[in-house]
């Protein structure tokens, strides 16, 4: 197993929706917004359900734990001056957003390698100022675009992968092969307002996929 922390550039064509995993894309990132989740993304969306993620159930408790007790923590020390999102997927943690100075973005660096359980951190928070709602509304929008164009995709599985979108930027989590790395970042590049593809993901092999999960149904 390997990680891959790979940036794309975007290819700017429109991607087909479909209107079922669209509006649950939609609906989760409406709750994160509304502040139903502990510190609300710019977007972010867990896809699929415990029994069918390709991460063991003791590794998902592990990860929301990381999250709560990350979110914990910045709310503690760093507070409402800036806007940031917390998304572990097997101990890899994401942090995006937007911070008021450098001071900060390290902070929140220091604060979550620091939670029990964290293997790695990427730290991908901006020194700028918060998004404002329009701007965060249109990320929901992207990010809701993207999970349909994988949904669509019939050579992939869409609970194995987890979408953050910040600013246009979208972070694709997940465990997953060459294979699957490569085409999803053909589906995602194509999509709509995705200005940027950075890929959050560890790289498995064929066997081991086969291992711990099916392959994806033939859809209709």
């Amino acid at each position: 197993m390997k990680n891959d922390l790979s940036p794309t550039p975007n290819l700017g064509i429109f991607g087909v929706l479909r209107p079922v995993a669209l509006g649950a894309a939609l609906l989760g990132s409406v709750l994160s917004l509304s502040g139903c989740f502990p510190l609300a993304a710019g977007g972010a969306l867990m896809t699929g359900i415990v029994a069918s993620d390709r991460r063991s159930s003791g590794t998902q408790l592990e990860d929301k734990n990381i999250e709560i007790k990350a979110a914990f923590q910045i709310r503690q020390n760093i507070g409402e001056r800036a806007h940031i999102s917390v998304n572990s997927y097997n101990r890899q943690v994401l942090i995006s957003g937007e911070v008021p100075s450098a001071q900060d973005k390290a902070l929140a660096e220091k604060l979550i390698k620091e939670v029990d359980g964290v293997s790695t951190v990427l730290n991908e928070l901006a020194v700028m100022g918060n998004t404002s709602f329009s701007e965060r509304s249109s990320d929901l929008v992207t990010n809701g675009r993207v999970t349909a164009s994988i949904f669509d995709a019939k050579d992939l599985t869409t609970n194995a992968f987890k979408i953050v979108t910040e600013r246009g930027v979208v972070y694709v989590m997940g465990r997953v092969t060459a294979r699957e790395a490569k085409r999803v970042t053909e589906v995602v590049t194509a999509v709509s307002g995705v200005k940027k593809m950075v890929r959050v993901l560890d790289i498995i092999s064929e066997d081991e996929l086969a291992r711990i999960a099916p392959p994806p149904a033939p859809q209709k």
